[in-house]
């Protein structure tokens, strides 16, 4: 099956290839990065304000799914009834800007945190917003707690995770470029994938989109990271109330502490037929370790 990709997402370059001494010309794809800018708008009727929220570089296409899920992770929103919409701004001062500009429009009702809104977040398509540096940071960000009875998967199916992934990562096959999310059922059903120069945007558009279609909170799904899994991504998932994550790279320290807390199965490693469990591996049926090799 052909795979149509949003013209935006990629562009095409001259480049000069070397294999040994030989050197030839082609053209190749390369994945598109562009800053997007978040405003939010907020208040009672006749009484709205507007504010830049956060700058973030990304790989156009889900922009209002990716603006949707960063309001949620961060904390700005706590459900689906508190965002009207998402739209591209209109009134941005240069034409070719209008679609790297969106504003996420709260309720009326809405009660946004101010504090949080009058920080002005700039976001890295390598790291995520960074400066967090507890976990009683995000505890106060009133993470959801996650299940204690299950989801319960089979370890087997932890192994068969990224080659589903891979197989519809439609815009990495074209540019080798992109970090990818991807949602699965208990049984390893792939429900939604989003790619993106950064891991924490591909994982925010994966969570916006449940958002809008009213999924949340995901008690009952487990997440696929390329990469590593960093803090960032162990909150984001807390938020969306995701208990199993599974990550190609490695944990890093803090994420496993922060996953031990909010009582999340984190796996890293997650290739060539093998993958190291982290914390809360009950969730994972007819896992039974050997004993270690005795000195």
């Amino acid at each position: 099956m052909k795979v149509f990709l949003p013209p935006t997402s990629y562009e095409y370059a001259t480049v000069h290839k070397v294999q040994a001494a030989e050197v030839t010309t082609a053209s190749d794809v390369l994945a598109v990065e562009e800053p997007l800018e978040i405003r939010v708008g907020y208040g009672a009727s006749g009484q709205r304000e507007h504010r830049t929220l956060s700058i973030t570089m990304r790989t156009p296409g889900h922009d209002f799914e990716l603006a949707a899920g960063f309001l949620l992770t961060e904390g700005i929103i706590r459900n689906r009834q508190e965002l009207h919409g998402v739209i591209y701004c209109p009134d941005v001062e240069k034409e070719e800007e209008r679609e790297n500009v969106v504003r996420a429009e709260l309720a009326p009702t809405a009660t946004p945190d101010l504090p949080r809104l009058e920080r002005h977040f700039y976001t890295s398509s390598s790291c995520g917003v960074c400066g967090k540096t507890s976990i009683e940071a995000v505890n106060a960000a009133t993470c959801p707690v996650l299940p204690t009875d299950g989801p319960y998967v089979s370890s087997a199916l932890i192994h068969e995770l990224p080659a589903r992934q891979r197989a519809a990562q439609a815009l990495f096959e074209q540019t080798g470029g992109l970090h990818a999310a991807a949602l699965f059922s208990p049984t390893g059903e792939l429900l939604l994938l989003r790619e993106d120069v950064g891991r924490h945007n591909a994982l925010d558009k994966v969570i916006g989109a449940a958002l809008l279609q009213e999924w949340l909170p995901l008690h009952q799904h487990m997440v696929l990271v390329s990469g590593r899994a960093s803090f960032e991504l162990v909150q984001k998932a807390a938020v969306a109330g995701i208990p199993i994550l599974a990550a190609v790279g490695a944990p890093s320290s803090l994420a496993v502490s922060a996953a031990r807390s909010f009582g999340m199965t984190v796996c890293g490693f997650v290739r060539q037929n093998r993958y190291n469990v982290y914390c809360h591996e009950w969730r994972l049926q007819d896992l039974q370790p050997s004993a270690p090799d005795s000195e």
